[in-house]
């Protein structure tokens, strides 16, 4: 068993900003030489968050209606009484989409299907530069 890590940087708009890393992630795959295995992704950071959906516009604004429906961004939070950075709401967020997520990959490629894509959600309330580890558990 051999373990490949990289680390991936991305500068975000915050605000729900939803950038697609699929890629880049399939990338690392593809220059770690391995072909078995599990690829863990994880966004360093309490206000962004990784999950996999359909890539495309109309549920870019699905997902971010569906933030704004369930944790307002502009309601008072006690985290923004005890820190005054206003950021509550992407703390809050950001718990519930989670860090990190795992995808086998298979002959050297992600095992995502076609309209699954691995996206990147910054839900802080400021432009931010998000690091991502890939770490690639596998045999050659």
């Amino acid at each position: 068993m051999k373990i490949f890590s990289q680390e991936l940087t991305y500068k975000t708009q915050g605000h729900c900003d939803i950038v697609d890393i699929s890629s880049d992630v399939s990338g690392v795959v593809a220059h770690s030489g391995l072909k078995e295995g599990m690829a863990f992704v994880f966004v360093v950071g309490s206000t962004a968050g990784l999950t996999t959906c359909e890539y495309e516009p109309g549920l870019e604004q699905d997902i971010r209606d569906f933030f704004e429906k369930l944790v307002p961004e502009k309601k008072g939070y006690h985290h923004d009484a005890a820190w005054g950075d206003a950021n509550g709401f992407s703390h809050l967020r950001a718990s519930l989409l989670k860090p990190s997520l795992a995808v086998p990959f298979l002959k050297g490629r992600l095992a995502s299907g076609t309209w699954q894509q691995i996206v990147l959600v910054d839900f802080d309330n400021r432009p931010r530069e998000r690091t991502v580890v890939v770490q690639l558990q596998g045999e050659s």
